[in-house]
């Protein structure tokens, strides 16, 4: 059975090569453009794990992180990955992350496709 994964990405031509690239490697891929949406399909579809941008439109990743952990269920135990062009080095933000228990913080320009992938796989397998 595939691996289900959402993508929450504003970028369409960030969007489209991981939705490629996914798929590509046997995933099941659910997509949102935004925070709302993203929320709603992780509700709905319960993904393995989640690739989660911060800076978008309408509900940015860290308010939609906050209203998924606050879930009892699924949302509190779902694994997420912050894939983002902010870095972490600010102390304030990164106490506000680690507080929603991402498995990981990864800066978009220090990884290639293909790492993201094998990270996807690496913490999917417990290993994260």
């Amino acid at each position: 059975m595939a691996k289900k994964i959402l993508i929450v990405e504003d970028e369409s031509s960030a969007l489209k090569a991981m939705v490629e690239k996914f798929q590509r490697e046997g995933f099941d891929v659910l997509t949102a453009p935004d925070g709302v949406r993203g929320l709603a399909e992780a509700q709905a579809s319960h993904p393995e794990i989640i690739l989660l941008d911060i800076i978008m439109p309408n509900m940015d990743g860290i308010m939609m992180l906050r209203k998924l952990r606050e879930d009892d269920g699924y949302g509190k135990q779902v694994p997420v990955i912050l894939l983002t062009n902010l870095s972490s080095d600010d102390d304030g933000r990164k106490k506000e992350i680690d507080a929603l228990s991402p498995i990981a913080y990864l800066v978009k320009t220090d990884w290639k496709l293909s790492d993201v992938v094998d990270k996807v796989n690496l913490c999917l397998s417990g290993k994260c």
